[in-house]
């Protein structure tokens, strides 16, 4: 695969981040045959060393769960499946009143939106992470939500790859 259809396929497997997949095929961290795996040992190999604005950055492209985004249709495609997955574009009024305001608090404490891969979750799972996570020191919550960021491209690797083939 040539670079640019490198970048077009999975420059977004980082929320709108394409630096990433750029880096990792540059730097040759991408060989054939594609797998989920190898893509994402690639990719994240890059994300782990890329500076710490950088990979802020990268967490300040996630959408609010829940958020304005969401409500007004604006989410990226993988953003918009992943929510409706775990409920989140089912909510009453109460309980978005409830993701509006932990939003709002958590992006106000940390200076980026709560992250959490929801493959697997249900709204109830979500809002108890995000009520526990809100409580944590800057510093673990920036990793944590890094660890999340992971996680979440993991899974759009699995999605969008067939995995690793068995060792012989």
């Amino acid at each position: 695969m040539d670079r640019q259809s490198f970048i077009d396929r999975f420059g977004s497997v980082f929320e709108h981040s394409p630096f990433i997949a750029e880096r990792a095929f540059d730097a040759g961290f991408i060989e054939e045959p594609l797998t989920a795996g190898s893509v994402y040992d690639g990719l994240a190999a890059i994300f782990r060393t890329a500076s710490e604005a950088e990979r802020l950055g990268v967490l300040r492209a996630h959408p609010d769960l829940a958020g304005k985004l969401a409500i007004a249709g604006d989410l990226t495609e993988e953003s918009r499946k992943e929510q409706a997955g775990a409920g989140l574009d089912r909510l009453t009024p109460q309980e978005h009143a409830r993701f509006t305001a932990l939003n709002a608090a958590y992006t106000g404490k940390f200076g980026f939106p709560f992250i959490i891969a929801v493959k697997g979750l249900n709204k109830d799972d979500i809002l108890a992470a995000f009520e526990s996570r809100i409580e944590n020191a800057p510093e673990a919550e920036f990793s944590t939500a890094c660890q999340q960021v992971e996680k979440i491209a993991r899974l759009r690797l699995d999605a969008m790859l067939p995995g690793d083939p068995d060792p012989a």
